[in-house]
């Protein structure tokens, strides 16, 4: 098949024309499908054919969009999933039993944490974490049982990024698979495949839908593991809606462009509040103060659309700020063309101790604004007014 750049991918990968000779790909919105004759039929089950059988196993508008990830992030293969959550649990449980050991970065998204620290436990799978910010110190943690690592960069919500070369050498030296979590960057503006990972997962329910509709997951990376993974979800369930992968594999189609704008206004909100009063710090990856600077131009097209700022007055300060915006929305989500701001602190981190949010990076005055597509200005106005009468 012809290599042609990711945006291309995005739009003209589509599923064969049906006899109605449609340009835009319809949903195949239906729970199976039909065969000619029985022996269509056996033939299907025993994977003699590629004919589709049931949704849950495959469906060609969940296979477009799957298939469109692959080609942009330049992998073998791909697979949808119901929630970004089932495409990291699910890669987690095909290949992990009893008494592996997961090399984990501390920075990741809430839920990976609790699967890693409560439930992974069940199936007596042991893990260890490495501080992001310590390179240095992850191949003293592989143990003989090591069977996988695991990162996402830029990290969730402190921005921290590593460097995925490196990760992929050491991954190659140990046998290790290497999963990167590359939602923050979406393949426009990472490709960790490039790098030395092995798979690369995406919640699609952020940037790639990009105006907070649906909720769904994705994987991509070499076909023989993707396909280890096929079996487990295919076999336990959470699998993507059609409704939800026509959603998304049209989102795609404008993801390069909306990221390029996302990026914009976030390099000029982050540059623009670095000398705020009211602030101790801003983050942003290609900011030059950034402390992983280097790496994040080296390995990234682009910062990214999440900007990241301490407050001064902390907890108490982060939930009057909430309080006084007028246009930013108060909500969870983020890589929505509407702009976002959390306090992590006070909300999805909140049950964590102090010290265990100040080790990944969650100080208690952190605001994570997930920079839409308005106008620069109305967005600057209104985190400024909010820092005034917060203050």
């Amino acid at each position: 098949m012809k290599k042609r750049h990711p945006e291309t991918e995005a739009i003209r990968n589509q599923t064969p024309r049906t006899g109605e000779n449609e340009h835009s790909t319809p949903v195949f919105l239906t729970s199976s499908f039909v065969f000619d004759n029985a022996e269509d039929m056996r033939a299907a089950f025993a994977e003699e054919n590629d004919h589709n059988i049931y949704s849950r196993f495959s469906n060609p508008t969940v296979d477009e969009f799957a298939h469109k990830v692959a080609r942009m992030e330049g992998a073998e293969a791909g697979l949808a999933t119901a929630s970004g959550m089932a495409a990291v649990f699910g890669t987690f449980m095909a290949f992990l039993e009893s008494g592996d050991h997961i090399v984990s970065s501390g920075s990741v998204f809430g839920s990976t944490h609790t699967i890693l620290t409560r439930y992974m436990k069940r199936w007596k799978i042991d893990y260890s974490y490495f501080d992001i910010n310590q390179p240095e110190t992850i191949e003293g943690l592989i143990k003989p049982h090591t069977k996988m690592l695991y990162v996402e960069t830029p990290s969730n919500p402190g921005l921290d990024i590593v460097d995925l070369e490196m990760l992929g050498q050491l991954a190659r030296k140990h046998k290790l698979i290497f999963v990167v979590d590359n939602c923050f960057a979406t393949p426009v503006l990472q490709r960790p495949l490039s790098l030395g990972a092995d798979l690369v997962i995406h919640s699609a329910t952020k940037w790639m839908d990009g105006q907070g509709r649906v909720v769904g997951g994705v994987i991509a990376g070499r076909k023989d593991l993707v396909r280890e993974i096929y079996l487990f979800i295919r076999n336990t369930g959470p699998s993507m809606s059609p409704f939800n992968a026509w959603v998304l594999t049209k989102s795609l189609e404008t993801l390069s462009l909306r990221m390029e704008k996302h990026c914009s206004n976030a390099l000029a909100l982050a540059r623009a509040l670095q000398e705020n009063k009211h602030l101790i710090s801003v983050k942003y990856p290609f900011l030059e103060t950034h402390p992983h600077f280097s790496i994040a131009k080296k390995q990234m097209s682009g910062g990214g659309g999440i900007v990241c700022f301490e407050l001064k007055g902390g907890i108490a300060r982060g939930v009057k700020f909430l309080d006084a915006l007028d246009m930013l929305s108060r909500t969870a989500n983020l890589g929505d063309s509407r702009s976002i701001a959390s306090h992590p602190s006070s909300t999805t981190h909140s049950k964590l101790s102090e010290a265990e949010r100040l080790a990944v990076g969650i100080t208690p005055g952190l605001i994570r604004i997930s920079v839409g597509l308005e106008h620069i200005d109305d967005i600057l106005e209104d985190i400024e007014q909010a820092l005034e009468k917060s203050a």
